[in-house]
């Protein structure tokens, strides 16, 4: 069972990865105001969702403890991003506003993740 959430986890770091880098790849077009949201972001998004949900499961399942709050909070600031990600998908530019937010709420997430103990 170790094995397999360790392979879930370095799928969940993969899709964090995947939405910070894409973010992080846009911040000089954030400046010039033509960032967009690019598929790689709405990908490690979902990754990071399906590999979330498995996580906790199988957390579950082995009969380790799972800090539910933690895991809502962390569920509810993705579901948002994913939200924005995804309805803006299509867009040539995005507000610098609501692109700076998808950016400091994932990071958010990571903190949440690596900090609350």
């Amino acid at each position: 069972m170790d094995v397999l959430i360790n392979v879930f986890v370095a799928l969940h770091i993969i899709g964090i990865a995947s939405l910070l880098g894409g973010f992080l790849t846009q911040m000089k077009a954030m400046g010039t105001g033509t960032a967009r949201f690019t598929p790689a972001m709405l990908h490690g998004a979902l990754t990071m969702l399906v590999t979330g949900v498995a996580l906790v499961g199988l957390n579950q399942a082995d009969d380790q403890t799972v800090n539910n709050l933690k895991v809502g909070i962390k569920l509810a600031i993705l579901v948002v991003v994913l939200g924005l990600v995804y309805v803006k998908r299509d867009e040539a530019r995005v507000d610098k506003g609501l692109f700076a937010a998808v950016g400091a709420l994932t990071t958010a997430n990571i903190f949440i993740a690596t900090l609350w103990t």
